[in-house]
């Protein structure tokens, strides 16, 4: 009966220490999943970033070009009203 129980408890020690090495490979193969998941969003964001600030650069260009465009109406717009206040007077 003591060398059932004995050999039960040794069983049982193996049994244990080949889950516990397989928890940690386990572990281990997610620690490194979460890694490479940690460092491909951190690429997609800086991807993303570097997009976003070349396409604010794009739209800050064409809104400056077209203050540029609207200011040059204005000045022409405003000589032409001057030209014709003055023949009228």
């Amino acid at each position: 009966m003591r060398l059932a129980l004995i050999l039960s408890a040794a069983i049982a020690s193996l049994t244990l220490a080949a889950c516990s090495q397989k928890t940690e490979d386990h572990a281990a193969a997610a620690a490194d999943q979460a890694g490479a998941a940690a460092s491909s969003a951190a690429n997609d964001t800086a991807a993303n970033a570097d997009a976003a600030a070349a396409s604010t650069a794009a739209a800050v260009d064409n809104a400056a070009a077209n203050t540029a465009a609207a200011a040059g109406t204005a000045a022409r717009k405003a000589d032409a009203a001057a030209e014709a206040a003055a023949k009228t007077q």
